[in-house]
Order: structure tokens, then sequence, then C-alpha cells
């Protein structure tokens, strides 16, 4: 990942060094989009991964028709690129690079770029239907290392399709609740107003009446907090440093990073050692649960076979168990996975287990669940289902190999 930053920062000098002498397409081809490709280890070169001017043969499309540029991998065109020269705006995407991504069902981006301005769509509305906006756009005039790393994610090595489908289906759900977020600071509505008043716990009942009374409050507060928080976060005053704690604070403290990465003896039973992986899993589910029921319901328990997270401390009520050694790391649920479940996993890009299990590539992987994770409460929370003794469906074998 260092090497690649380093090369991607080199090519933003380079478009500041000769952008402007690249006044027609093809000067735009060779220096500031192939160069890019080879960066992403598509070696523009290498007929097996990149072929320019390519033509696919389908209903309606004329034999002058030919995309710029089709990345390959594993013999499959998966990237349809369409160039455009140095100085265009790239207003809207040609109508030929969506007919030919329409009918290439094995293609999962298609771009089109200025050599310096970068537009990624995919089909997350229809399948095998472009989009008509971008996932991603990534831009070497202004770019900041979030591009790097999404850059990083197109190339060869990395390239995987469902993965990729994935961070654009995050990428666009991220856009979406940025700009609901956005306008619900912009316009406070009844709703918003509603759910602060609920989360300040007012006592009075939250009539119309009442909630209009207090909009305005809840508009200047909010004005407040965002200025709070914008101000301490530039002009936290420093604190006056005797010459002592100058010296100390030279020394690199890093007593809160051990402890957030050691792992955790239990002194009754050495045997069961908590790890940082597992104290993360806990961390994302009360997180992601803590809208549905209290935090401190939410409770992790280990034992020297797995890690289990429980509704309120009851080890039948577990909501996930997570298993992980140095060749693979698997999770269970107490429930039996559906159709439905099982389509969704696979389209995040996780695979299957033994067992029914999920195979988690890292912890934060178990946020790609949440549905899964959120039936498996819903489970817990139904009395109905512990009226008696009864097998789980998802249940984690108590020794594993």
């Amino acid at each position: 990942m260092e090497e690649c930053k380093k090369k991607v920062l080199a090519h933003v000098e380079h478009i500041k060094t000769v952008g402007s002498h690249c006044t027609t397409e093809e000067t735009t081809k060779q220096a500031l989009i192939l160069p890019l490709l080879n960066i992403l280890d598509f070696n523009p070169f290498d007929p097996q991964k990149v072929k320019a001017e390519y033509g696919a043969n389908f209903p309606g499309a004329k034999a002058s028709e030919r995309v710029d540029y089709a990345l390959f991998s594993s013999g499959t065109p998966v990237i349809f690129i369409e160039a455009k020269p140095y100085n265009n705006k790239l207003t809207n995407h040609d109508g030929q690079l969506s007919r030919y991504f329409n009918s290439t069902p094995g293609v999962t981006v298609a771009a089109i770029t200025n050599g310096t301005e970068w537009r990624f769509f995919t089909d997350l509305k229809l399948p095998n239907v472009m989009d008509s906006t971008p996932f991603l756009t990534v831009n070497f005039d202004m770019l900041e290392d979030k591009d790097i790393e999404q850059l990083s994610k197109f190339r060869y090595d990395m390239f995987n399709p469902d993965k990729l489908k994935s961070f654009a289906e995050e990428r666009n759900l991220l856009d979406l609740f940025t700009s609901t977020i956005g306008n619900c600071l912009r316009e406070v509505d009844q709703d918003f107003v509603r759910f602060i008043a609920t989360r300040a716990n007012l006592t009075p009942k939250l009539t119309t009446k009442f909630l209009e009374t207090i909009t305005p409050l809840v508009k200047q507060s909010l004005k407040d907090a965002i200025s709070e928080m914008v101000v301490s976060g530039l002009s936290t005053p420093q604190p006056v440093i005797s010459p002592t704690q100058a010296t100390a604070a030279t020394q690199p403290d890093t007593t809160e990073e051990v402890s957030e990465s050691i792992d955790a003896i239990d002194p009754a039973n050495p045997k069961i050692i908590t790890t940082a992986a597992e104290r993360k899993i806990l961390t994302i589910l009360k997180d992601m649960l803590s809208g549905v029921v209290n935090e401190e319901e939410i409770v992790g328990k280990d034992t020297e076979s797995y890690y289990s997270v429980l509704y309120q401390n009851k080890t039948n009520r577990w909501i996930i168990r997570y298993v992980g050694d140095k060749r693979k790391t698997q999770v269970y649920f107490p429930i039996e996975l559906t159709e439905q479940h099982k389509s969704g996993i696979k389209k995040c890009g996780l695979e299957f287990g033994s067992g029914g299990s999920i195979i988690l590539d890292k912890p934060e992987s178990v946020m790609r669940l949440s549905v899964v994770i959120f039936d498996a409460l819903a489970y817990c929370l139904d009395d109905n289902n512990f009226k008696r003794e009864r097998g789980n469906k998802g249940e984690v074998p108590e020794t594993q190999d």
C-alpha cells in the first residue's frame, strides 16, 4: 500500500507538470491515463490485462463503436474506460460506455476520465444496467489519503468483483446518509425535533404544539453544538508544561495503545484468553444494537473454545459466537440462515465455513452482517424461543478442530 501511495503521489506531480500540454484525447491517454493503469498493475503493454479500442459483438452494436480501454482479469473484461481530453468537463458519460457495460455481464465497473478526474460507475440500481451517477469520483487536483486507499481497491492483484460491489454500495449509502444528515441539520423538521426531545428525556407530552414551541430552541442548540465541536477540535487550549513534564512528554506513552491491542488472560482460568479482536466484536455489536436495546444488555463472555456476545448476560441467549485462530476466523449465529441471508452474505464478499459459520477476514467485517445480527437479536428477545430446551441451527460445537 505504501509503495502504491508513493506512485500515486508522484503521478499527481506528473499531472501538474504535463496536464496543460495534453490538448487531445490521444495525448491524454498516453500521458495521464495509461500511467495510472500501470500504477494499478494493469500493464498497458500486456494485452492480457489491457486492450485498447475494445469492440464487442452484441445486438445493435456498430462496427465503429469501441470502448477506449477494457481491463481484463483472468481472461474476462472487468472494467471499461472511456477517455476524454484533459481540458474536457465530465458533465455526462458516453452512452456508448453504458451500452457496452449493459451488454457485458462480467464487467463490474465502468469509468470515464479526462486524466485528472475519474468517475466510476456500477449497477447498484438494476443488475447489468449502468447507474447514471458514479459511486466514486477521484480528482487528482484535490487528492486525499482516502482517495488513494479507494483507488487501491482497483489494483489488479486486489481486484474482487464482489468486494468492489460491496464497496460501491457502502459508498452509495455514505453519500446518502451524509446528504440526509446535512438536510436534517439545515432544515430542522418536526421528526428531528421529536427525536432530540425524546433523547433529552423531556417529561412533557410531545404534542404538536409543544414541538412547535421548542423547534427554535432545537435549531439554536444545534448551531451551538456544531460550533462547540468545531472550536474544541481546532483551538483546545494547550496546558503549560514544566521542564520535567516536557522531558517526560518526549517518551512515547503507549499504555492505551497496548491495553487495546494485548490479549487479556482470565486469572481464574489461564486457558481463557480474550483477544483484541474479540473485544472489537463486542464494541461493534454494542454500537450496532444500541438503538434497539440498552448497551449494558449486550455482554461479552469468553470460554476456552469461543467468544460469545450475549443478551442480558444469559448464556442461552447468545447473539453471535466468534471463533478466532491463526488459520481461520469464523462467526456463528443462533438462527438458521435463510436464502435471503445467504444471498446478502455472498453479495458482501464473505464466504461460508463449516457448520453454518461465516468466515471473517477481520473483526470489522462483522458490520456487513447487520441483517443477520438484528435477526439473531430478535430471536433472543422472543421469550417463546426459550420456554423449553431446543437445539439451535447455528450452534457452534463445544470443541473446535
